[in-house]
């Protein structure tokens, strides 16, 4: 399959043709009909968040389940799945207080730039490649934890979809999860990117009365 792989710091990307091994156990072969390009990838490129290299980016994607590792049951074949980057395990610490966000157990595997447990699915000709944030939905297809599916309806437009797993979760959760705007606040949201723009739909929903929508100046 084709993947856009990242070799180096402050290198372009260069799509090349790749292996992806088939799902393991509690694991899902999703193909990619549309990925979202978000400034966390960036940061990877830059360094300033480090992942292990080479790696193929990617964490805003939408597909069809192609197929399922021994012991799924919560998707099948042919399911349409957003891909959500943080896999909670329920457990851990946070989990259990209702912070799966901070997730202890998949936070470490997810800056190893593996798959929970270590795992390695991507590989080309027979040298590895290591995965980002769980997903590396820069490719034609991907192999993920299953808790990284949510299945959505066959008519939901997966172009759309594909930004609900980061850009419209984070926008929106921090106006009516974290910010917990109430109705008739004025707020004040600065940047009007993709986070930006799902902020401020997340506070019409809570009902704010005036958001202002402010571009962060650029550097000189």
């Amino acid at each position: 399959m084709r993947a856009a792989v990242l070799r180096g710091l402050d290198q372009p990307m260069t799509v090349e043709d790749i292996e992806l091994a088939p799902p393991g156990p509690g694991e899902v072969e999703v193909r990619l009909v549309a990925s979202g390009v978000c400034h966390s990838d960036w940061n990877v490129v830059t360094g300033a968040t480090a992942n292990p290299l080479p790696a193929v980016l990617g964490h805003e994607g939408a597909g069809v389940v192609e197929s399922v590792g021994e012991g799924v049951d919560t998707v099948t074949e042919g399911d349409h799945v957003i891909l959500s980057w943080l896999p909670a395990c329920g457990r851990c610490y946070y989990c259990s207080r209702g912070r799966q966000v901070l997730c202890d157990v998949a936070m470490a595997d997810m800056f190893r730039g593996t798959l929970p447990g270590g795992t390695l699915r991507l590989s080309q000709n027979g040298s590895p490649l290591y995965h980002y944030s769980y997903l590396s939905a820069f490719a034609e297809r991907c192999i993920v934890p299953e808790g990284c599916c949510v299945p959505i309806r066959e008519d939901a437009p997966l172009e759309v979809a594909a930004l609900i797993g980061c850009a419209v979760m984070t926008g929106y959760g921090a106006a009516v999860t974290r910010a917990r705007v109430q109705a008739g606040s004025a707020i004040a949201i600065f940047g009007a990117g993709g986070v930006g723009l799902s902020a401020i739909m997340g506070a019409r929903s809570a009902a704010a009365a005036q958001s202002s929508r402010l571009a962060c100046p650029r550097k000189a």
